[in-house]
């Protein structure tokens, strides 16, 4: 089970969520997000986390140039697209692993998964004018049926408190979480990280 952690913005929450267990570590480029992180930090960020650990940058509507240029700047081994990214550009990001999210809020948001460019399908909660981190749960049971169509990395309102039951509807490839182990938007907690990481690892051995 792939746990990833999103929207880190300091060395310290991003070695505690590597060292718990976590196998990827988001940095968040979109400048409207709260998690937003300037290239220098994420520079820093990748630097000090472990080798094993991926590290995924978080793009909405953003050109193929800037981001292999940030990749490259950063340290980035995969990229997580969000908006209207062109699916017959994707090849271009080479050889950075691609995770594609998509906005689920039916079933006909299913039909649109098919031949999606991608290594990994990240699945949140769509809502009007929002790009993920939308903090809301969706029908899990649609993930389920979504893995027809890739590897799931589930998404959407998160927490140590429901990911076990997420993890048991959905049976997704990884869960991904930002503002469920935040105290505040874009400030990460360490207890909380450790919580979710251990309350995911608990379900999976269960």
């Amino acid at each position: 089970m792939i746990i990833k952690i999103c929207g880190f913005k300091t060395i310290p929450e991003a070695l505690a969520a590597a060292e718990a267990g976590a196998g990827m570590i988001g940095l968040n480029f979109y400048p409207h997000s709260p998690r937003c992180v300037g290239r220098q930090t994420a520079r820093h960020i990748c630097t000090a986390v472990p080798p094993g650990v991926c590290k995924v940058g978080v793009f909405v509507n953003a050109t193929v140039e800037t981001i292999l240029q940030t990749a490259e700047e950063c340290g980035l081994d995969a990229v997580q697209l969000h908006g209207d990214f062109p699916a017959h550009r994707v090849g271009e990001l080479a050889p950075l692993k691609v995770i594609r999210a998509v906005g689920v809020s039916g079933e006909s948001d299913l039909e649109r998964l098919a031949n999606v460019p991608a290594d990994f399908l990240l699945l949140d909660t769509a809502v009007k004018g929002m790009h993920g981190g939308t903090g809301r749960t969706f029908d899990w049971r649609l993930a389920a049926r979504a893995r027809a169509f890739g590897k799931v990395l589930l998404a959407g309102g998160l927490n140590a408190g429901n990911v076990a039951e997420a993890i048991r509807v959905a049976n997704p490839d990884g869960v991904d979480v930002a503002g469920g182990v935040e105290t505040a938007p874009g400030v990460k907690s360490i207890p909380l990280i450790r919580q979710f990481i251990a309350a995911v690892r608990e379900a999976v051995s269960s």
